[in-house]
């Protein structure tokens, strides 16, 4: 994937829900504070991000693995499978931690070779996604709390979004005239 299309999109990722969360601040409410529980979003975040990881774990070529790549695709598989089973507290939480770990390692990989500086600024929002990761991974309902949080009152929803916005634009702005 070339940097370009992957900033692109993830600018688009990053500015499309905060456009709608400033136009409709009280419907964004609602749905961020259902989002931890939602077992529906939960399944499919954790089955994409299961996926996702396996196709990881399949394209992989150290030849230490080689043996075992079977074994750790079916192990994995199951962990994604009967997580989605015995888990479901918090499952949206955990496979967005789980997505958000694996993205950021298309990132990273996408970003690696590319000769601006201004790559650093992907390499920097990566890094960010895999320490909020491992923390929401830790401990799901903190994402609980700070939707809560960020979603106290219209005014304190449209400030982080108009945050978020400007950070989806940069990255539109970086996909489409510096990458």
């Amino acid at each position: 994937m070339k940097l370009s299309t992957l900033t692109i999109g993830l600018g688009l990722i990053y500015s499309l829900p905060h456009v709608f969360a400033l136009l409709k601040p009280a419907a964004v409410t609602e749905a961020a504070r259902k989002f931890p529980r939602c077992e529906k979003t939960g399944y499919f975040l954790t089955i994409l991000g299961t996926l996702w990881f396996l196709a990881n774990v399949q394209s992989e070529t150290i030849s230490d693995f080689t043996s075992y790549k079977n074994i750790m695709l079916l192990g994995f598989g199951a962990i994604g499978l009967l997580t989605c089973i015995f888990v479901k507290d918090f499952l949206a939480v955990r496979g967005l931690a789980i997505v958000m770990l694996v993205a950021a390692k298309l990132i990273l990989d996408t970003a690696r070779w590319h000769e601006s500086q201004w790559r650093l600024v992907l390499s920097f929002l990566a890094y960010g996604w895999i320490i909020a990761g491992i923390w929401l991974t830790i401990s799901p309902w903190r994402m609980r709390d700070w939707l809560n949080w960020a979603t106290a009152s219209h005014t304190r929803l449209r400030v982080i979004s108009t945050a978020r916005l400007i950070v989806g634009l940069l990255l539109l702005g970086l996909g489409l005239l510096v990458f």
